[in-house]
């Protein structure tokens, strides 16, 4: 969309630009000021005149010898939610929006989510990590059908350092199927997936540009993380993966070109993995970072950075955009909508949330590493009980060592039958899955009772998505504060029902939200008297 261009106007020596209404007078203070910075479609003029400043909407500036009526001293044009972030992701990814719904995890970001996002000229990843390769793979030939032609969309890959296999048979997956977008998440270092799937493919145009067969985004929240992403592959696992016969020479000269990923989401204090790090504080680092390695490698493209974590309101939104997020993506607050793959009853106590209402939990992909996630805390106990398993974890080096009255209290409590028989099962899902992990619990102990304890982490996300209200009280439902800002901004009005929370209502509203917030903002900053109801905007339906 090209942006508009406003008239030329002629000006002599002596002239005046003024503004003359046509049917609207302007406003000098009060509800009228907040009414007009709601139009953010229309230009506004920032006039002077003998009662002070004020504002006018309609009408228009003429240049005239003497004075008029007001004084034109600034003008504000139309202001798009679409132009809040940066032009080249539009470009560069097909979208109308600079918004993006989040992968959360377990296919609790469906294929309907995605693919009413990408309908609406926005961006969504399917929800691919702690899925079977098998379930993945049908996801993608359904996205791949209802999708044709389409290249805002796509799959997470999740770093899986339990589970190599399953990372790499993903990254093929991907790769074969030509999905047009992979968002990394919880990588912590470049593995060989990583690697392939950022350059496997790559070409040279017509023009001599490097030409990139699928977009990496990458989620991170460290900028030693990020600097990994931010410069090319390293030529070590170049070479390796050209030994594996995984990767072509002609593929990693111009894998050595280019960065690893070109989108980079800065997450902040979000649901799931997190380092609860402040947007505030983060994201500014990394655009800095992101500078300071394009300069050094002479990148002939830009590399957009986005924000996530803690944006669940019109203004948080605003301000990831004035701080220079390129896009944001949002994440828990989807989880309660209605393509949500996550169960009423779910749904239901994420409705509920206030601000404070999480807390940090044991993750069950990198449980033995002690990594934690940001959950519900409300009407679950699933992260009080998380943190004992892994502290008896810790402390013992097998389950004959745990003290019997606290092995029967596990038993009964959380796993709700034996610590057996829940390895029985364990053991027969890893020898389908991943054997290596089987021939390792069999001789380290300490390790087959991570597997079982992971057995009952990876079951609380399973009952809080089938909403096993027997349950329910061991629900895993990952969560940052932004769900409970995102509930009290909605109040008891438009979208505090989850019935009437569609992902593209909620990003809609978020994106209008926060346009009005920024117009708002802008008067203040030419010394208009902004109300403070200005600043607020009630969630409607949108179209």
């Amino acid at each position: 969309m090209e942006p508009e261009v406003l008239p030329r106007t002629r000006w002599t020596e002596g002239a005046t630009l003024t503004w003359h209404s046509e049917g609207e007078p302007p406003v000098f203070r009060g509800p009228g000021i907040a009414a007009f910075a709601a139009r953010i479609r229309e230009p506004l003029y920032i006039l002077t005149g003998d009662r002070g400043s004020a504002i006018g909407v309609g009408g228009g500036g003429v240049v005239e010898p003497g004075t008029g009526a007001y004084s034109v001293v600034g003008l504000l044009p139309p202001l798009y939610p679409e132009r809040l972030g940066d032009r080249s992701f539009g470009e560069a990814h097909g979208v109308r929006f600079p918004y993006v719904a989040g992968e959360m995890a377990n296919g609790i970001a469906t294929t309907a989510m995605v693919v009413a996002m990408a309908r609406a000229e926005m961006m969504g990843f399917f929800g691919a990590a702690g899925l079977a390769p098998e379930r993945v793979a049908a996801a993608v030939a359904e996205l791949v059908s209802a999708l044709p032609g389409r290249t805002n969309w796509g799959v997470n890959l999740i770093h899986s350092p339990a589970e190599p296999a399953t990372e790499d048979a993903v990254a093929d997956l991907l790769i074969a199927n030509n999905v047009p977008a992979v968002s990394l998440s919880a990588f912590m270092d470049l593995t060989p997936a990583v690697v392939r799937i950022a350059a496997k493919g790559l070409i040279k145009d017509a023009h001599g540009r490097i030409h990139r067969p699928r977009s990496v985004f990458a989620k991170v929240s460290r900028p030693e993380v990020a600097a990994h992403f931010l410069a090319p592959a390293p030529a070590e696992l170049l070479r390796e993966l050209v030994e594996r016969g995984q990767l072509t020479p002609e593929e990693t000269e111009l894998a050595a070109q280019v960065p690893v990923a070109e989108d980079i989401t800065v997450e902040a204090d979000s649901g799931g993995h997190t380092d609860n790090r402040p947007l505030t504080a983060l994201l500014p680092v990394i655009l800095t970072l992101r500078d300071t390695i394009s300069r050094r490698h002479r990148y002939d493209r830009p590399i957009r950075v986005g924000a996530a974590g803690g944006l669940g309101t019109p203004g948080a939104v605003a301000a990831a955009f004035a701080l220079g997020a390129a896009y944001v993506l949002t994440g828990s607050i989807n989880q309660s909508a209605i393509e949500s793959g996550l169960s009423a009853d779910a749904k239901r106590m994420l409705a509920g949330a206030g601000l404070a209402d999480v807390a940090m939990a044991p993750a069950a992909d990198m449980f033995e590493l002690g990594v934690k996630l940001q959950v519900l805390r409300r009407g679950t106990m699933f992260p009080f009980r998380a943190e004992r398993l892994y502290r008896i974890y810790s402390s013992h080096a097998a389950w004959a060592d745990v003290p019997e009255q606290t092995r029967t209290k596990v038993e009964k409590d959380l796993f709700r039958t034996s610590f057996d028989e829940v390895w029985a099962g364990t053991r027969a899902f890893w020898q389908d899955r991943e054997p290596d992990q089987v021939v390792r619990a069999e001789r380290d102990e300490q390790h087959r009772m991570a597997l079982v304890f992971r057995w009952y982490l990876g079951m609380s996300s399973r009952w809080a998505i089938q909403g096993d209200d027997t349950r329910r009280g061991d629900y895993q439902i990952w969560c940052g504060p932004a769900m409970g800002a995102f509930n009290q901004w909605t109040g008891s009005g438009f979208l505090s029902d989850p019935a009437d929370r569609s992902v593209v209502q909620i990003a809609r509203n978020l994106l209008e939200g926060a346009a009005v917030l920024t117009r708002a903002q802008q008067l203040r900053s030419y010394g208009i008297a902004v109300p403070a109801a200005a600043f607020a905007f009630a969630p409607r339906r949108l179209s």
